[in-house]
């Protein structure tokens, strides 16, 4: 059982999505035991700067920085290498950024890991944002063909430029996986838990359908940090992923 625990917990990103330190910071004294990673996304990072992904790692959180880099190669290059001195587990680029930005993106991160004798952090591209619909798609974004070739044409060019996986709607896990392989990651936010609001999420998945469907790590963030007991409901989180990972 305990094999088991360990295996879901390292399935579950808890997204940080406050704009307090210290509000994050207590989260994660609280959620630590519960969560593989804490994800800090703009709000957090844009109100707080580096020493809230600092003050994390202090407390034994592994982070993914979700600032979703989408730039020219050189100017994504150097904040690459800046993000991985900052000690994070994982972050993520555009992949509408286009295959020099990504390569510009992993070879970066590469060379300012080998530099400090650690680990280069997981590098993954974001597809198709889980609020867009079909719709919006075509009409907004001026897009021809449908969310599903999009999303996997662009994880295709994501692996060919080395990245280590994508973030997509769990809703296109399957194809991912089918077209990417089995050691490909596949980060899925918009997860809800069964009965829970969608908020302004278009594209949701439960995580037993997320696990079912091929994702390897699922983002939760306000169905966690805004209930009245954040711990509880991490904790049936855990519950219902060890039984998508038994189905």
């Amino acid at each position: 059982m305990l094999m088991k625990v360990c295996e879901a917990k390292e399935k579950l990103i808890i997204a940080l999505d406050v704009d307090r330190a210290s509000r994050a910071f207590s989260l994660v004294e609280r959620l630590n035991p519960f969560a593989g990673m804490f994800k800090i996304g703009m709000e957090l990072f844009y109100s707080q700067g580096p020493p809230v992904v600092e003050g994390l790692i202090r407390r034994r959180g592994r982070v993914f920085l979700d600032l979703k880099l989408h730039d020219i190669p050189h100017t994504v290059a150097r904040t690459s290498r800046v993000l991985t001195r900052l000690g994070v587990a994982m972050f993520n680029v555009h992949a509408a950024g286009g295959r020099d930005m990504m390569r510009a993106a992993v070879e970066s991160a590469g060379e300012a890991a080998a530099a400090m004798g650690v680990n280069r952090p997981l590098v993954i591209a974001v597809t198709v944002l889980t609020s867009i619909n079909q719709q919006a798609f075509t009409r907004e974004l001026g897009l021809d063909g449908s969310i599903l070739d999009r999303v996997v044409a662009w994880a295709l060019l994501a692996r060919e430029c080395g990245l280590d996986g994508v973030v997509a709607s769990a809703r296109e896990a399957a194809a991912i996986r089918q077209a990417c392989g089995p050691d490909f990651v596949i980060v899925a936010p918009g997860i809800r838990p069964a009965g829970a609001d969608a908020g302004d999420q278009k594209r949701v998945m439960t995580p037993s359908q997320a696990l079912a469907a091929g994702a390897s790590h699922l983002v939760v963030g306000r169905p966690v940090i805004a209930a009245p007991d954040p711990v509880e409901v991490a904790r049936n989180l855990l519950r219902e992923i060890e039984e998508g990972n038994n189905g």
